[in-house]
């Protein structure tokens, strides 16, 4: 140890090593139970891979508002890492690191967690705690021994015996009434990387002031070791199984808003699960509604390494690539893919050329908010003494069509700060509002009784979606909600097909409508600890000094949601983020932010039109515009990062 100690001392006073990560490496060697920790640090000095070291090493993996996530298989895999192997030719160990994800971290993520659950629940009760897990490497490992920390602590833990999607378990710890709730993924992140995602007990990401406090509880925690308590005082792990997969099945039905007309569609669609655990619901629930289902078998397979896919996001194209192959082969109407924990979903459908295309999030959430809330005004749920109390909730940079359509059928339209958690606490909010002498117990009520609720005393949620493939159309998940996509999307294919329409040319009638919209979602990834760096410089340099003319537009207005005062339109003031929102006189805009969960820093491209009597010329009027508005931001952002 003491080579080690020396080999690594130099490194540091050569510049080599960072003084954090020379002090991050002592600390997790101290606290670590781990039995290769000393023996994988050493290959890397020996090796001279002082990047990868740092990159392992230069922070301690912050539990964030929404969890931790980082990578659980480095760049270098040592061989004490690799030993024997595990399934799917992943290492048998977890990357060592304190910036890395690994039982380290997620230890002390879970008994943070734990610390201030106890709390909540108050002296004399057991908490109790659910956790789920995708198919990512090392996530069934995390989470059985996240489930077995909370009997070592005292607590009751559910734990599901196979790979299920991260909303099902937002459903199970709201179904189960349980104090909180873990999700082991690291959504549709690389192959590399995994994650530990919380809830609280409305089913919803952590928010304030639970985020803080929780944070604080596990900033505490500076060593993998504890005792467990006396044997007649450990906790107890339930598995969930088929039983739970029947009653979250059963909420999802609820979404169908005219099922005699999805049954009587005859339509061929092709899903596409991308490895993860989308199939696990959807494929079963598509079929007993009538759909024939087809799967693209070498994607069937659960794989954490995402062998047919560079990237598993249905929001690349690529992602889906297999899929349309198949749909053309098998002359299948629609493909839908999910990503690994089945909270975001993709879609390619035939124009009226029967050409397969691939339709945006923005796009496909405008088509599914069109449709709820056409058909609720069609079936009388909602109606003009009513619709006041009615409300779509989207993010800031969701395309501003949805406000279009709600402002057409006179509904409101509430805008979050990025992130689902947001949309979720405005749920909380709404339910929150309903007299507690009406309310009973509000998640053993069906869904008509809810709905009649919020709309006598609080807010009816119509839908909400995020522009990067997040949907929910129900208050009884509290995160976005793939499987409910699926089921959503599938009804409007449905309708479109009873009318004789291809998908886009419904959406080319909504524009004819309310106006086309068109928006582009650009990054400039920056990979490790340089990378974060540069990624903070880069936002302070928009923060401290936002431009004033964008591509030969005056800028109209600039918000800065990290120093202004923004209150949403229900007058509720907006937590702090570092997002800069940039509005131009020539109507375009754009809005710029560090990702909270990848290594890039975001750029959200906004333009519209009225559409005109030549549809095709507005939108490329449009993209045009927005073309060169990405190529000076690009300029732009090149000389701030010099």
């Amino acid at each position: 140890m003491s080579t080690l100690n020396e080999l690594l001392s130099a490194a540091c006073a050569d510049g080599k090593l960072s003084a954090a990560s020379y002090q991050n490496v002592s600390s997790l060697l101290d606290g670590s139970n781990s039995p290769i920790a000393a023996q994988a640090i050493a290959e890397l000095a020996e090796q001279g891979a002082w990047s990868e070291l740092n990159d392992r090493f230069f922070k301690t993996l912050a539990f964030g508002t929404g969890g931790l996530r980082g990578r659980t298989i480095g760049r270098i895999v040592t061989r004490a890492e690799m030993g024997s192997g595990g399934p799917n030719e992943r290492p048998e160990f977890p990357c060592v690191g304190t910036a890395t994800m690994n039982y380290y971290n997620v230890g002390r993520a879970v008994r943070g967690l734990i610390a201030y659950v106890r709390h909540c629940v108050g002296e004399g009760q057991r908490p109790v705690l659910v956790f789920a897990h995708d198919t990512r490497h090392f996530s069934k490992d995390f989470a059985e021994f996240c489930a077995k920390t909370c009997a070592d602590h005292g607590c009751d833990a559910y734990l599901f015996d196979g790979p299920r999607s991260t909303p099902q378990l937002s459903f199970s710890v709201r179904s189960l009434r349980a104090d909180a709730g873990v999700v082991l993924t690291a959504s549709h992140n690389p192959a590399h990387d995994n994650g530990f995602k919380v809830y609280f007990n409305d089913g919803a990401q952590i928010v304030e002031p639970h985020a803080s406090a929780i944070i604080t509880e596990v900033n505490a925690i500076t060593s993998e070791r504890y005792e467990s308590v006396p044997e007649n005082q450990r906790g107890t792990i339930t598995r969930l199984g088929a039983e739970m997969d029947a009653v979250y099945q059963q909420g999802l039905q609820s979404l169908l808003l005219d099922k005699n007309g999805v049954k009587s569609a005859s339509m061929r669609v092709v899903f596409t699960n991308l490895h993860g655990t989308g199939g696990h619901i959807s494929v079963p629930l598509l079929r007993d509604l009538g759909f024939e289902v087809l799967t693209v078998p070498a994607q069937d397979a659960q794989d954490g390494r995402f062998p047919t896919v560079d990237s598993p996001n249905p929001e690349n194209g690529p992602a889906l690539k297999m899929g349309i192959d198949l749909a053309i082969a098998e002359h299948a109407h629609l493909v839908i893919g999910t990503d690994p924990d089945a909270d975001r979903m993709g879609v390619a459908v035939r124009d009226s050329s029967g050409k397969m295309i691939l339709l945006t999030g923005n796009q496909i959430g405008s088509l599914m908010a069109w449709y709820r809330i056409k058909t609720q005004f069609e079936m009388g749920w909602l109606s003009q003494a009513n619709r006041s109390r009615a409300v779509v909730v989207k993010t800031f940079v969701t395309t501003e069509l949805q406000r279009a359509i709600a402002d057409g059928f006179g509904i409101q339209v509430v805008d979050t700060l990025t992130g689902f958690k947001y949309i979720a606490a405005k749920l909380r909010k709404y339910e929150e509002a309903i007299p507690e002498d009406k309310k009973g117990d509000y998640r053993g009520l069906d869904a008509d009784r809810t709905r009649a609720l919020r709309l006598e005393y609080s807010r009816f949620f119509v839908f909400g979606g995020e522009e990067s493939y997040g949907y929910l159309g129900s208050d009884a998940v509290r995160d976005k909600d793939a499987n409910g996509a699926c089921l959503m999307f599938a009804e409007v294919a449905a309708y479109a097909q009873a009318q004789g329409l291809s998908l886009p040319e419904l959406l080319d009638q909504i524009y004819q409508q309310y106006g086309y919209y068109l928006e582009a979602g650009k990054s400039l990834v920056m990979e490790g600890a340089d990378g974060a760096a540069r990624i903070e410089q880069l936002a302070m340099s928009y923060a401290t000094t936002p431009p004033t003319v964008c591509d030969g537009s005056p800028v109209l207005r600039v918000r800065d949601f990290a120093k202004d005062a923004i209150f949403d339109q229900e007058g509720d003031l907006l937590p702090k983020e570092k997002m800069l929102f940039v509005d131009l006189e020539d109507g375009r805009s754009f809005a710029v932010r560090p990702s909270g969960t990848e290594p890039k820093i975001k750029f959200y491209l906004f333009g519209n039109a009225a559409a005109g009597d030549d549809l095709a010329e507005t939108k490329q009027s449009v993209a045009s515009g927005l073309h060169c508005l990405w190529q000076w931001i690009e300029a732009d952002a090149a000389q701030r990062g010099q």
